[in-house]
């Protein structure tokens, strides 16, 4: 249990049964009542947002959330399947838990965060940004175009994103993951 003026942004509480994690805090003391805090805060499962006032003398359920540093190694038709970078342990994270829309984002052998509450894997958290090779590309004809003109392309992960006219395939880009935006190409 943790004192509502205790709560600090980052901070995971237990809420509708379920892990939030506290992104604005705000401490707020009138001059006539009692002191309180007012939270905002984000789903651990499933995202969404919740914003709540809290005496601060009031006790608050703390979830017991850990995080483990693992190395993404495949995907078969049920199952994410991660190896702790540390421990070594596997862990099988089965698909259809909300977590769908990561295969876009994960990328052989490459290092994830893993968010556990009561021993279960609830999300895998995917980088602002990210580095894809662009697999399926179209040709267009110089001269066909207007000014900010876009075109769909595949990366190597199954994701479509519309880039400018001049990706080509092979080209590595930078994609925002929040959004599925072209942010750059990226000559490396």
């Amino acid at each position: 249990m943790i004192r509502g003026g205790d709560i600090a942004k980052g901070t995971c509480l237990l809420q509708k049964g379920q892990p939030y994690i506290v992104v604005e805090r705000e401490f707020v003391s009138p001059g006539k009542g009692g002191a309180f805090t007012r939270v905002k805060m984000k789903s651990l499962k499933d995202g969404s947002v919740l914003t709540q006032t809290i005496m601060t003398q009031a006790q608050v359920e703390d979830a017991q959330v850990d995080t483990h540093s693992c190395q993404y190694q495949y995907a078969d038709t049920d199952n994410y399947h991660f190896m702790d970078t540390v421990t070594f342990d596997q862990y099988e994270v089965p698909i259809n838990d909300g977590l769908e829309d990561k295969k876009y984002y994960l990328k052989e052998n490459e290092t994830y965060e893993l968010t556990i509450w009561e021993g279960k894997v609830i999300d895998i958290k995917i980088p602002y940004k990210v580095v894809f090779i662009v697999s399926e590309s179209e040709n267009y004809v110089k001269g066909d175009t207007v000014s900010g003109a876009t075109k769909p392309i595949v990366t190597e992960t199954g994701l479509t994103v519309r880039v400018p006219l001049f990706i080509n395939q092979g080209e590595k880009i930078l994609v925002n993951t929040e959004t599925n935006e072209y942010v750059e190409r990226v000559n490396k």
